[in-house]
């Protein structure tokens, strides 16, 4: 399947402007695989050491975490990146409709975002993607204009290129294990364990350590592929791929199809790998997933826009679309509950909270968010980082509170 061609042939022409509730709703669903993934990472000391967790070894807790790698690790950010790149043409068409220069407004955005990310970074999860994303929305700027066949090319070969990259590295690794030791690891781990349960202080001080850890996974894992994903949905916003199901039935099939077929036994391959294996099989197992994953990604977009269109998937939106328009702010109040729960902040649970555990709190809070957010778009415009981000970027505050009309 030449995803190129498929791209080419089936984006079908614009439809008039307004906001597009399923790309709402694509978010929202994108949130709660984010969540899952980031509430292991606060939950567990371990997690990216390359050594098994403890809390993580009972047959229940091990079915847990191969979910958690097959179906939401190195898939869910591909779904959140793509979204972003699919919301820069939106950007464009907002600026243009309010008869705006968009560079200066875009560029604002960014900053904006990094801002956000970077606080966000510092004070709650080291894992943060905002900074990245305001980063390649630079190059993204850059790249808009370009046809969206080479657009697609592009984003293949980037995809392509991370997933030998770390290919290799595999064999250096197999050559000379001492690359990959993990003999300091439980060290480490009970390093961070302090860090996190100790004060305010410690937690921020183990955060400006990590960032000096997590280099290799943002700048040879995660940019890339982001980028690349960027470039596939900066193609699908100029066709607004995602504002109808009806038109696009066909494609959807297709990615859904791509997703089982391709994403699914890649993704099952690193699951198995990254809990069972670790170790160089591990690295091995990334490589393969850099490769697949988008697919599975795809088949997420693909299956959810086809059930989107049915009696019940319509109900599901409806659900979901809210988060989903205030997705920056229910990411950031993600990382908030986490930190009060695991960290120094509040209860200090880190290493108390297993995988299994791990997911229903993580289905607890993201149903409390989807209240949550209703409740709020219900008496308020935008979300609140939202509202103060698009106040940045427009150089202006617009009404936040929503005008009640008589008898409400």
């Amino acid at each position: 399947m030449n995803s190129t061609s498929v791209l080419s042939r089936s984006l079908q022409s614009p439809v008039p402007a307004q906001r597009q509730s399923l790309v709402d709703a694509l978010r929202g669903f994108a949130l709660f695989g984010i969540l899952v993934v980031n509430l292991v990472a606060f939950a567990s000391p371990y997690y990216g050491l390359g050594i098994p967790d403890p809390n993580a070894q009972s047959p229940a807790g091990q079915a847990a975490a191969l979910l958690i790698a097959g179906l939401f690790e190195t898939k869910f950010y591909l779904l959140f990146s793509f979204l972003f790149g699919y919301s820069f043409t939106l950007q464009m068409e907002s600026a243009q409709r309010a008869g705006a220069s968009f560079v200066p407004r875009i560029l604002r955005r960014l900053l904006g975002l990094w801002v956000i990310g970077l606080l966000h970074a510092l004070f709650l999860y080291h894992g943060d993607i905002l900074t990245t994303y305001a980063v390649l929305g630079l190059v993204l700027l850059l790249l808009r204009r370009q046809p969206d066949a080479r657009l697609c090319r592009w984003a293949l070969w980037l995809i392509l290129a991370t997933a030998l990259l770390w290919a290799g590295i595999g064999v250096l690794a197999n050559a000379d294990p001492m690359t990959i030791s993990t003999a300091d690891a439980p060290a480490r781990a009970a390093a961070a364990l302090a860090a996190y349960r100790g004060t305010a202080a410690t937690v921020v001080a183990q955060h400006l350590y990590e960032f000096t850890q997590v280099w290799a996974v943002l700048g040879l894992m995660q940019a890339p592929t982001a980028l690349a994903m960027f470039l596939l949905g900066l193609v699908a916003g100029k066709r607004r791929l995602l504002a109808q199901v009806s038109p696009q039935r066909r494609l959807f099939r297709r990615l859904l199809l791509a997703g089982v077929v391709i994403g699914l036994p890649g993704a099952a391959l690193y699951a198995w790998t990254s809990v069972k294996l670790m170790g160089v099989p591990e690295i091995f197992g990334l490589s393969l997933s850099l490769l697949t994953a988008p697919f599975l990604t795809a088949g997420y977009v693909g299956g959810m826009m086809l059930w989107f269109d049915t009696r019940r998937g319509r109900m599901l939106a409806d659900l979901l679309a809210p988060a989903g328009r205030m997705a920056l702010s229910n990411y950031v109040l993600q990382s908030l509950i986490c930190a009060l729960i695991f960290f120094a902040y509040g209860w200090r649970l880190m290493g108390q909270v297993g995988p299994l555990a791990g997911l229903g709190l993580a289905g607890l809070i993201f149903v409390a968010q989807l209240a949550c957010s209703r409740w709020w778009l219900h008496h308020f415009s935008y979300g609140p980082l939202e509202w103060l981000l698009r106040g940045f970027t427009n150089l202006r505050l617009s009404p936040l509170q929503r005008r009640q009309t008589p008898g409400h």
